[in-house]
């Protein structure tokens, strides 16, 4: 015992032997290993790692010119544009947090989030003048100083003051004196969650599980360092899933795209050869049907990670048809982005692409800095069986876990009860230990005492080879309580008619399953691809009389 206590007290930390983990080692690292390697594309520019590892740094000095130190908010309301990549680095670099915030919300909502975030300084684009100028009028005290980001990319627009990005980053020096976070627990970056059911929570991360996720990544996926990586997953997601970080840990290439446009998408893989992307199912969804409209293909591998509850079986199986090699990821805002993946098993190549398909759909395991990810019940705190059936919550544990929700302790006790962060999604395990999503628990739907998976629903309905996309959501009814209803976006072209669509549920499910209505059109989606279900449930009830 007494030796034991030698090995821990005499051997004490010191500058020597221990640095606080942080992202910001990365870029400063890839500036010396990498300097003339392209780091940042758009459009016709181009700047390597040293000058971005310079622009950075003008942005830290100018920050401090306007007094951003330690634990203060930057608000930054940007497309993926160069502007929005730099801020990952020169945010932190002066010991600021960095708030990307979701370009498709409303006044409203962002004026919340400046408020609540006390945002000091806003980077904004100008295509966003108008709503930012009416975010504005809404912040309570001193309004947040505003630096214009003028996009040589995007016509139109308009400042809002006088300061302006460029102009101001030109005046400063590209070597600026910064430092490591003394402690890497300190908070890195926040970002809030879609108030789909009130305001929106904010979710602080920490420099530690920025550094660990953006290592996973790499792991993960086997990134080498000449990745050329396309930008259609925007990085206000959850900071791009960290891979502002893992590109500059590895020293690859980034290649902003200021819209998603399935087109330009195959422009650019094509023209700067393209090894790597990300998105949501629609995405990729979106990039399948534009290889049918493509005078050339992509004749080079092209590696995707696909993240959702439940990426439709039809997007996983057409991707694969087109040479495309996707991997399912799966995480929230409050796990930094991906913290679960399905490895590929090398027996899985030896199936068919059917079941090729339903393997590489499920959750699958922890990522690999997350300590553990598991299925327990919320009731008991207890593991379910592995046997595909018993349901329960995903939950997690680790290093790549928020450090909580801002301003919300209630919020935040509730999300670690038990010491284990809650997702609120309901799973099953299978027999080798891979995790599937059946449902959001307030996805489910109770229909006269049973329990219907919507995922399981949409999952059928997305199998008929004229669906685009496919949304099941509870419809009130008075004999069930509730009933399936499924709102329903057809391919381009197709007249696919609603009893067609029921008549394909009922020969492929359960009756009870089957969707009593069918609403055709175009889904409402989020700036990163998620249904918006709450607003589908807002269209069902004035026709249910609620």
């Amino acid at each position: 015992m007494t030796e034991q206590c030698a090995f821990n007290q005499a051997l004490e930390k010191n500058t020597a032997n221990y640095v606080a983990l942080s992202p910001l080692s990365f870029i400063k690292r890839a500036a010396a290993v990498y300097p003339d390697r392209s780091a940042v594309i758009y459009d016709d520019k181009v700047y390597s790692w040293r000058q971005t590892y310079g622009r950075c740094c003008q942005l830290a000095s100018l920050l401090q010119q306007f007094g951003i130190g330690r634990g203060d908010t930057v608000s930054a309301m940007l497309p993926n544009i160069p502007a929005m990549y730099e801020a990952h680095f020169g945010v932190p670099m002066v010991g600021a947090v960095l708030n990307a915030i979701n370009i498709r919300l409303d006044a409203e909502a962002i004026g919340f989030i400046l408020n609540h975030s006390r945002t000091r300084l806003l980077l904004v684009d100008t295509e966003y003048a108008d709503v930012i100028e009416k975010a504005l009028t809404l912040v309570e005290g001193d309004a947040p100083i505003v630096i214009n980001v003028a996009d040589s990319g995007y016509e139109g627009g308009r400042l809002l003051g006088d300061f302006e990005y460029e102009a101001l980053l030109a005046e400063q020096p590209e070597e600026t004196e910064w430092k490591l976070p003394a402690d890497e627990w300190d908070a890195i970056a926040l970002g809030y969650t879609s108030g789909t059911t009130g305001n929106p929570k904010g979710v602080v991360t920490h420099h530690r599980g920025a550094y660990l996720n953006a290592v996973s990544n790499t792991m993960s996926w086997s990134l080498p360092s000449k990745v050329v990586y396309l930008w259609t997953l925007p990085m206000f997601h959850c900071n791009g899933w960290c891979f502002p970080w893992t590109l500059a840990a590895i020293g690859g290439t980034s290649v902003c795209l200021r819209k998603v446009d399935a087109e330009k998408i195959h422009q650019l893989m094509r023209q700067h050869h393209v090894t790597h992307y990300c998105g949501a199912p629609i995405v990729h969804s979106m990039i399948a049907d534009a290889a049918v409209t493509q005078e050339t293909s992509i004749d080079h591998k092209v590696c995707g990670l696909i993240a959702g509850a439940a990426p439709p079986a039809a997007v996983l199986e057409r991707m694969e048809r087109l040479g495309f090699e996707l991997t399912h990821v799966y995480g929230l805002t409050e796990t930094y982005g991906p913290a679960s993946v399905c490895v590929k098993q090398d027996d899985w190549a030896e199936r068919s692409l059917d079941e090729q398909v339903v393997l590489n759909g499920r959750q699958g395991v922890s990522y690999p800095l997350q300590e553990e990810i598991t299925v327990l019940d919320p009731q008991t705190m207890q593991p379910v069986p592995a046997d595909g059936t018993t349901v329960g919550e995903i939950m997690f544990r680790g290093n790549i876990v928020m450090k909580g929700y801002l301003h919300n302790e209630t919020a935040t006790e509730e999300a670690f009860a038990d010491g284990w962060f809650h997702t609120g999604d309901l799973a099953v395990v299978h027999a080798d230990g891979y995790i599937k999503i059946t449902d959001r628990s307030k996805d489910v739907i109770i229909s006269g005492g049973e329990n219907i998976s919507s995922l399981e629903v949409e999952d059928i309905i997305q199998r008929h080879p004229e669906v685009e996309l496919a949304a099941v959501v509870a419809m009130p009814d008075e004999k069930w309580g509730e009933v399936p209803a499924a709102f329903v976006q057809l391919r381009p072209g197709s007249e696919l008619s609603e009893a067609a669509i029921i008549d394909f549920c009922r020969n492929n499910m359960s009756r009870f399953k089957a969707p009593k209505r069918i609403v055709l059109g175009s889904l409402p989606t989020t700036s990163t691809g998620k249904i918006q279900k709450f607003a589908l449930r807002q269209q069902l009830r004035p026709q249910a009389g609620v």
